[in-house]
């Protein structure tokens, strides 16, 4: 697999999304420039006709709610069509399909597809047999591409609103390092910027890949190993707290890790001197007692980003499908109309 995305073209329009490392500076800039774009679509403050007639194929073999009504949302505000599976049991997979035949029958019916699925390399193997690009919405601890592309728009963002930018600044990555996908992904597509210091705490038997973390450092940032969350917040600009994936431990890996409390809370935060802190998670974020997770008590604290991240995430799927798709800004522009109801009360 690693030699296959190495080789794998730069994205854009009629081609497979399936890593981050198709991406370059200014590949991701234009990305970016169309979510702004597009920014008033995603906010229902008009409305688009651009994929009119184009037809999107949702395979969720895994569960997923914000990924999935994220990316069939996004194709739906840019005027096209959804049809969607989700899980095995409804899915001819479960009678024995290879993902081969799956994928080639279904991107008949689609002109694009976005496919979760919860072995690594999977997805990939749907984009060869595929006849239409393809989508890599999560593949087991793979890459989650789309993820980190929102993530790192969102930190770009933020950091934009306090005068700085996403060169030279010090990121706390927190939680679960070694099943994160999004982390991986995040971690190699930030290492498109410049001088970056990522300081990481993880529960013991959770750590961060080595080769994600020599991926980081072979392009010239610092990683930096903390024995807490509490160091790993000392100097950073944002703290990026992941769920423990326990779906992909066994029993016996859960009850060696040590896992419960809050692995990071207002506490935590006051004492370290870091509420104002830009604070990141790409959810769902577990709220149960002992969870190992985000706790709900800084919800209120003015560098929380998670919800925009979210939101972000609309955005960022929709420049994904008018890349994927061969739309050009102009064309946006011109299939592009006030919205003919009324969503003030939604958006001020």
């Amino acid at each position: 697999m690693p030699n296959q995305v190495q080789s794998l073209p730069a994205f854009g329009a009629g081609r497979h999304l399936l890593s981050v490392q198709q991406f370059d500076r200014d590949l991701l800039q234009k990305l970016f420039d169309l979510a702004d774009l597009v920014r008033p679509i995603a906010e229902r403050r008009s409305v688009c006709t651009v994929l009119d007639g184009a037809v999107l194929g949702s395979l969720f073999f895994e569960p997923s709610t914000r990924t999935r009504l994220s990316f069939e949302s996004a194709f739906l505000r840019l005027g096209g069509e959804v049809t969607t599976t989700t899980g095995f049991t409804f899915s001819s997979m479960a009678k024995g399909e290879s993902i081969a035949d799956t994928s080639r029958v279904v991107s008949g019916y689609s002109d694009v597809l976005v496919v979760r699925h919860p072995d690594e390399g999977s997805v990939a193997e749907f984009a060869a047999a595929s006849i239409v690009p393809v989508i890599n919405a999560g593949d087991g601890a793979g890459e989650h591409p789309s993820q980190a592309l929102l993530d790192f728009y969102t930190l770009s963002s933020e950091l934009a609103k306090r005068g700085r930018q996403v060169d030279g600044a010090t990121v706390a990555i927190v939680g679960d390092l070694k099943y994160g996908r999004t982390v991986h992904s995040l971690m190699k597509l930030l290492s498109l910027a410049e001088n970056l210091t990522f300081r990481l705490f993880s529960p013991a038997s959770l750590e961060l890949p080595a080769k994600v973390a020599e991926f980081a450092r072979s392009h010239g940032h610092k990683v930096i190993g903390c024995a807490s969350v509490f160091d790993a917040l000392t100097g950073s600009d944002c703290v990026y707290a992941t769920r423990v994936q326990r779906e992909r431990m066994t029993e016996e890996a859960l009850n060696s890790a040590n896992i419960s409390g809050n692995l990071l809370n207002r506490a935590i935060l006051e004492r370290a001197g870091a509420t104002e802190t830009i604070i990141m998670h790409p959810l769902p974020r577990d709220s149960r007692m002992d969870s190992f997770d985000l706790a709900a008590d800084v919800d209120d604290l003015p560098g929380l980003s998670i919800f925009r991240q979210t939101d972000n995430g609309v955005l960022i799927r929709m420049a994904i499908f008018l890349i994927a798709l061969g739309c050009s800004p102009d064309t946006v522009r011109a299939t592009t109309e006030q919205r003919p109801w009324d969503a003030t009360l939604r958006w001020p």
